[in-house]
């Protein structure tokens, strides 16, 4: 055979595979462009979640910033309201050195310190108010009665007022008997200072006590919202394992019944 036959014989030979070369290319990259695609696709779905997760911390981020004002200023409150008694105090004991007051010139001065700080507890969150109330009821029969001495009683009202002030700095949990709907049953009470009081029965019911429209009673209401049920079992479960500080989300009803 001639050469030149050889030659172009060996040259239509070696341009097939030559040809195929881009199918082949193209069969390879089908793969790629496709994970290529779907990386793309997870990105855009990460970034949404990501932009999701942020909105979300900010929104948090305002409520605890609210939350921290609203507790910043009652605690305000709180030490202006302390401050005022011991000034009281103060000012009461001067008098009672400067003008020797004794026995029943005193009385009236008591009963009536007694008379506001009863106000103050019946109008306060309902968090034991048939014993607070008695106890200072029967304070006021052991004055009148002259059971305590004068000076013994102004020692007294101080500690009384104390307590209620102790009262409002408190996380804690308590045992006593509620009005759910009509009907009087024995709770676990969950004490938040004097901003909150939630309630949980034997039968699973969880709620809070919550001021009525007119702003001068309570009234504990039931909550049956999956999520708020939810909520106020953790922060049962948490008092009950002795844990008094800590990040809780609570529904919160303001005074005045709004949320």
């Amino acid at each position: 055979m001639p050469r030149h036959y050889v030659y172009r014989l060996w040259v239509a030979t070696l341009a097939v595979p030559l040809a195929l070369l881009p199918v082949v290319a193209i069969a390879q990259d089908d793969p790629l462009a496709q994970r290529l695609i779907e990386l793309r696709g997870e990105v855009e779905r990460i970034n949404g979640e990501l932009e999701l997760l942020r909105e979300e911390q900010r929104t948090t981020l305002a409520g605890l910033n609210a939350q921290r004002a609203e507790l910043t200023a009652s605690l305000e409150r709180q030490q202006r309201v302390a401050r005022e008694l011991r000034e009281k105090r103060a000012a009461a004991e001067q008098a009672q050195a400067e003008i020797g007051l004794e026995g029943d010139a005193l009385k009236p001065i008591l009963l009536a310190k007694i008379a506001a700080l009863r106000t103050q507890v019946a109008a306060g969150v309902p968090f034991k108010i048939e014993e607070r109330l008695g106890e200072l009821d029967r304070f006021v029969v052991q004055i009148e009665s002259g059971a305590i001495p004068p000076q013994r009683a102004v020692n007294r009202l101080w500690a009384l007022y104390e307590d209620e002030f102790r009262l409002t700095r408190e996380n804690s949990l308590h045992r006593q008997t509620i009005t759910v709907d009509g009907w009087k049953m024995l709770a676990d009470v969950a004490k938040l200072g004097t901003m909150a009081l939630y309630f949980q029965t034997t039968d699973g019911q969880v709620g809070q006590a919550v001021r009525t429209g007119a702003g001068d009673t309570w009234q504990w209401q039931r909550l049956t919202d999956s999520a708020d049920v939810a909520r106020i079992e953790a922060l049962f479960d948490a008092l009950r394992k002795q844990i008094r500080q800590g990040y809780f989300e609570l529904p919160i009803v303001a005074i005045g019944g709004g949320q």
